[in-house]
């Protein structure tokens, strides 16, 4: 499929045979059964499947819009909501939507928030109410995406990194993380953060500060701060995220991440 779908790409007037129509549905499809992901991690290292990627552009231009029914609500649109979630052993909560394309393994729950195609959701993360996970974002296991989170998608250029948030992650409350940030195991993000490639992250637990872009590392407690900077108008705070502290290891996580919020007093 990977060769169809590259030539496709480069010459979409081959989306009208067939066989390059079949290969972008059954890229989908493989997406759809968690046979085929935007994002891997081989030898610790995360890389992106740019074919992939440009097959989930090209479905938007072979699939066609319909009139989709759940329930009394009215949907037109060229994407279908995901099926069989019993049998996946998924729970998804009205009115949360899991789109076709996404993969959600057995024990995920969505409260009404939504999931996109291409995104890779692990067993036991709580996607909670009003909570995004966009097109081809990677999210581990026993992962919490708390109230309002927002977690972007990313789709093009192909190959571009997507969002990664690995597994055991706390995402706290309207906090966004976006253009690729990686968010390593068991960290705690506070309520309101906001990370993009440029945030600087800084942690301040040492007698110096250390910078990091664009990811955190593994189990940090990061809360919302302010960086001053002078501009020829006058000073001015730009938003930055602080690392305060290191959630401590602990067998059971629901205790480690108890003790990370009560000793560090991070807002979720």
């Amino acid at each position: 499929m990977k060769e169809q779908i590259e030539a496709a790409f480069d010459n979409r007037e081959l989306l009208k045979q067939e066989e390059y129509r079949r290969a972008v549905s059954n890229t989908i499809a493989a997406l759809d059964s968690g046979e085929l992901r935007v994002a891997e991690k081989e030898d610790g290292e995360w890389r992106s499947n740019a074919w992939v990627m440009k097959a989930i552009s090209l479905y938007f231009t072979v699939a066609e819009m319909q009139t989709i029914y759940a329930g009394p609500f009215e949907y037109h649109d060229k994407i279908p909501t995901k099926k069989n979630l019993s049998a996946a052993g998924v729970r998804v909560v009205p009115p949360g939507t899991v789109r076709y394309g996404a993969f959600v393994e057995p024990g995920v729950v969505v409260m009404p928030g939504y999931v996109n195609i291409g995104a890779y959701v692990g067993s036991g993360t709580m996607v909670d109410t009003w909570a995004t996970v966009g097109s081809g974002a990677q999210i581990g296991r026993n992962v919490h995406l708390a109230g309002g989170v927002g977690i972007g998608g990313v789709l093009e250029p192909p190959g571009a990194m997507p969002v990664v948030i690995e597994d055991g992650v706390f995402v706290g409350s309207r906090a966004i993380v976006v253009e690729g940030m990686r968010i390593e195991e068991e960290a705690v993000l506070g309520a309101n953060v906001v990370l993009t490639a440029s945030t600087q992250i800084i942690d301040v637990t040492g007698a110096e500060e250390v910078v990091h872009r664009g990811r955190v590392p593994a189990r940090s407690v990061v809360v919302a701060g302010t960086r001053t900077k002078e501009f020829p108008a006058g000073s001015y705070q730009l938003q930055t995220a602080l690392i305060i502290g290191q959630r401590r290891e602990s067998t059971d996580q629901k205790t480690s991440l108890n003790e990370a919020l009560r000793q560090f007093g991070v807002s979720v």
